[in-house]
Parts: C-alpha cells; structure tokens; sequence
C-alpha cells in the first residue's frame, strides 16, 4: 500500500486539520506527515514540544535518509577503484525546522537536510597503504570439496581489501560477520567437541589461520588467537586459528603508525593473504613456518582448547 493511500485510509479514521500539517520530503517523495497536535505535552496554555516522540521521528527519518559509504577498493585488475560518499540526515537542521513549524502557525513543508558521511578508506589512502608488501602466507585445498571451497571464498572476499588503521583492532568475527544460509554459507564439514558433523560455514578456519600467519609475520600484534583441538591439514602445527560466530574469535591490533591493508583471495585450491602498508613503513617481521605445496589431506575444522596466553576449557 502506497504513502498516499495509507494517508487517506488514516485521515478517514482520524480526520486532521490540514492546515496544521508539516509535510516531510525526500528526494521528491512525501516520507512523513506530522500534525503539531500530536507532538505536544498537554499543558493548558503553553506549548512544549513532547521531546521523546520527537526523538523517535528523528530517529525513523535518519534510517530512512541514511545511505553508507562506500571505500576505495582494488579490484581484481589491479585498478582502485574510487570511494563513493554516504550521507546522512542532518538533524540539527531538521530538529530547527520542526521548531519554526510547531511554534509557528498553519501548515509548513520541507526537503530534509543531508551530511556527508565520508569513508573510511578514500583513493589517496588506498594508492600508498597498497605499496609495500609486510606480510604473506599461502595455504591449500581440495578445490573439489565444492560446498568448503565456497565458504572459503565468501569470507575471503569479506576480509579482501580491508584496511586497519594505526591502532585500530581487526576481529575476525566482526569483520566477516555470522556465517548463515542467509549469506551463502553452505553447510561443509567441521568438528564440534571431537565429533564429525556438518555445519554451516566450514571451512572459514583455513581463511582465519592464514590470515593470522600472514599478520603474524608482518608483526602484527596478536591479540586472541585459538588453536584446534587437534591439528589441522592445511597449516603446520600450532599456527591455526580456529574462530566461531558463538565462540572462538580472531583479534589482532595494528600497532605501528601507518595503515595496514589485507589482500585475500582464494581460487584454483589456493588461499592467499598479503598485508600491506606505507613504503615508509619501518615493520618488525616475525619469521611464520610455510606449509608445503599441495593439496591436503583435509581435516575438518574443531574447536578451541589453546590461546596465545595458554591452555583454556573448552
């Protein structure tokens, strides 16, 4: 049902008085409209603005004004491809507006006021954090393992071109997000406290470790990392990173004064991570074992029992 029709439907229920109405648009579009009665504290004689309602109107027009930014990338050419700006309403502007109108007379209209809301990765910064290369680490799969192989690329595509800014803390989990059907997670096997079961997203451990060993070896600070629960076929011993939506994370910090930036990529039944920075950037690189050329013998993915601090419970 259209704006306009539901409008009608509500005014034959609960006829208004026209001339009081403050008519809300976007873009061209009526979006609301508000009667001055409706937003008034019923005191006798002095007209005050009923705040909390206020406050949730602004609140439903900023979810409907909001748009997000969108970062520089690079593409799979090689070319950055440019930031594209977000907005976002300008309540302030709005909030003064509905002032005039509610302790003016008759009725009133406006076009709602936007902020830009910049992004947090623009060309410039993405041409200089991409120049040098701190970090690196490749693993290997079974390309024919279908369903792993996809949940392998899905969230490698989500950590693809991430950039960490000084200080900044990367969490596995928050970054890529829960792993759902809903997403294109499919189901692959994984390990749930020793037993083989099918699970939704297996796999996405192999992304997590190397990940991690490619941080690691660029001297990132490693703030919580989990290891299986028994060793995995696709890193050596001990250099996994097990991470799950309702347990284990992934977490580590960038600890020197440039940005850092994550290349990953998964395909032909390889899985790669690069890390990046500033040619000016001075790193402190930690030597990572490799992992020897060639499809495994995959294990499914387990639960944690170890973190960088020591033994945990399960």
């Amino acid at each position: 049902m259209g704006f306009a029709m539901k409008l009608a439907l509500l005014l034959l229920i609960n006829p208004l008085d026209p001339t009081n109405f403050l008519q809300i648009e976007m873009e061209n579009k009526t979006v609301a409209i508000l009667n001055r009665a409706d937003y008034s504290l019923p005191f006798d004689g002095v007209p005050l603005v009923d705040e909390s309602k206020l406050a949730r109107m602004v609140e439903e027009l900023s979810k409907k004004a909001y748009i997000e930014p969108i970062n520089a990338t690079i593409n799979n050419a090689g070319a950055i491809v440019p930031e594209t700006r977000g907005r976002r309403l300008d309540d302030l502007t709005f909030r003064a507006r509905f002032y005039d109108y509610f302790y003016g007379a008759g009725a009133a209209s406006m076009n709602v006021s936007y902020k830009e809301v910049f992004p947090k990765v623009d060309k410039a910064l993405m041409s200089q954090v991409r120049k040098k290369r701190i970090g690196q680490y490749a693993t290997y799969f079974n390309a024919g393992n279908w369903n792993r192989v996809h949940n392998i690329k899905l969230a490698s595509q989500a950590i693809n071109n991430y950039v960490v800014l000084p200080g900044e803390i990367f969490s596995f989990n928050k970054v890529v997000g829960q792993r759902t059907k809903e997403k294109g997670y499919l189901q692959a096997p994984i390990i749930v406290r020793g037993e083989l079961s099918e699970g939704i997203g297996g796999g996405i451990c192999q992304v997590s470790s190397t990940l991690f060993n490619a941080v690691d070896q660029a001297g990132l600070h490693i703030m919580q990392r989990y290891s299986h629960s028994r060793n995995v076929a696709y890193v050596p011993p001990g250099r996994d990173a097990t991470v799950s939506w309702y347990g284990p994370d992934f977490v580590f910090q960038n600890k020197y004064a440039y940005p850092v930036l994550i290349r990953a990529i998964a395909s032909n039944g390889s899985m790669y991570v690069t890390v990046h920075s500033f040619p000016e950037m001075e790193h402190e690189p930690r030597n990572v074992p490799s992992v020897r050329r060639a499809t495994p013998e995959e294990t499914p993915d387990a639960p944690s029992i170890l973190n960088e601090n020591g033994p945990t419970i399960p």
